[in-house]
């Protein structure tokens, strides 16, 4: 099976979601070969709770995932701590919109949850933990306590990050560092735009169907990480439509654009 652990159903914070946006960013998905994908849409989105409202009205929900015509849409979101960095949490739908609730005094930067609590969170409600793009330049995860990052489950090797630093380089820092604690390295394209759909690829040797078969696959190494080798022209064609596209909603880029934006 193949998954994306690292997507998004928004162009945008701002943006808010929009049904048919979505419905393209899943066709597109699985013409890129996807089976299944995590929506780990950030947890400050506009109104993050109205987005599963919304995919509940639309798609069956079978307990573990929804059926977004034939591709597997496992629920999740990806929240910002107060030391800096972001991290995914993947599970049941209810326990994502529980801890979302919890979240709810932490939405704004000044008031993120610190680290140790989001774990304990994510713990309470068996949530699968991502530490996202863990040497991303403004977002990093590395210089964050080894106890607290040895709790994780996975890291995540960002599509967006190899595209601006480059993969030999990339992974020489996240290599040794996810060997040193112990914890295996996931793909995620971090796509809120369609073009990223399969820049990178987590090949799983078997058909998972709930958030616990994958945590074990994952956690007994039965995948392959699958880069493209046109990553470097989706990461670009999708940073500059989601450019333009903001431009036209009157939204400035963010920092991550701008520095993405200005790669080569």
């Amino acid at each position: 099976m193949n998954i994306d652990l690292h997507t998004h159903g928004n162009l945008s914070k701002k943006a808010g979601f929009s049904p048919d946006y979505f419905a393209e960013m899943m066709v597109e998905a699985k013409a890129n070969g996807l089976q299944a994908i995590a929506l780990t849409e950030h947890f400050n989105t506009s109104n993050f709770v109205g987005m599963y409202e919304t995919l509940d009205r639309i798609y069956p929900y079978n307990g573990h995932y929804y059926d977004a015509d034939g591709l597997k849409v496992f629920p999740g979101m990806e929240v910002d701590i107060a030391e800096t960095g972001h991290i995914l949490l993947i599970g049941l739908k209810e326990n994502i919109l529980a801890v979302r609730a919890e979240l709810e005094d932490h939405t704004q930067e000044g008031s993120f949850i610190p680290f140790s609590d989001l774990l304990d969170l994510a713990d309470e409600h068996n949530l699968w933990k991502i530490g996202a793009h863990p040497f991303r330049t403004n977002t990093p995860l590395h210089h964050l306590d080894p106890e607290l990052l040895g709790r994780l489950d996975a890291f995540d090797f960002n599509a967006k990050d190899i595209y601006s630093q480059g993969e030999d380089a990339y992974r020489q820092l996240i290599t040794p560092f996810a060997e040193k604690l112990g914890i295996p390295v996931i793909a995620g394209s971090d796509s809120h735009q369609c073009l990223q759909y399969g820049s990178v690829v987590n090949r799983l040797h078997e058909t998972c169907s709930t958030v616990e078969e994958l945590k074990v696959a994952i956690r007994q190494r039965n995948y392959e990480v699958e880069i493209s080798p046109c990553l470097h022209t989706k990461v670009k064609a999708s940073v500059m439509m989601k450019k333009l596209l903001k431009q036209m909603l009157g939204e400035a880029p963010s920092r991550d654009e701008v520095e993405t934006g200005n790669m080569a």
